[in-house]
């Protein structure tokens, strides 16, 4: 296991409106983590296999932590965003435009919302842990 990258330098952090139910922060995180792994290039991150004793495989579990912290609303959300696109770290958001209908019908409605008047329901990102720390220790741990 040597060969595996130190896991406490990179990280996904994804931030989530408190104020959503169980079942929608689910599928909210559920959309964020596959947007944004689907950005990440193969030597960005680390997957590894686990295998218990029977010689069952458990695959492609992330080698870097996956931190879920709460926001209070959606500007906290937004500010997060923000300084993620201007630092160039790789993110994706979810905003409450996503919800309901298909994709095409959220991407139509998406369009005709301002920024300013989208409501965030949360950010995901990844990267080096101490630059993410520095705009999302403010957040508490999602419980």
């Amino acid at each position: 296991m040597s060969h595996l990258p130190d896991e406490s330098q990179k990280r996904f952090i994804a931030v989530l409106s408190k104020k959503m139910d169980l079942g929608r922060t689910l599928n909210v995180l559920g959309h964020l983590s596959v947007g944004l792994s689907n950005q990440l290039e193969s030597d960005e991150t680390c997957y590894v296999d686990y295998e218990d004793l029977d010689g069952n495989v458990h695959p492609n579990l992330s080698h870097y932590p996956f931190i879920v912290l709460k926001a209070d609303n959606s500007n906290k959300l937004r500010k997060v965003r923000e300084e993620a696109f201007s630092r160039g770290i790789k993110f994706t958001d979810f905003t409450s435009s996503m919800i309901e209908g298909g994709s095409a019908e959220q991407q139509q409605r998406t369009k005709e919302i301002k920024e300013e008047d989208l409501e965030y329901l949360g950010v995901c990102l990844f990267g080096d842990t101490e630059i993410l720390r520095e705009f999302t220790k403010k957040f508490s741990l999602y419980k």
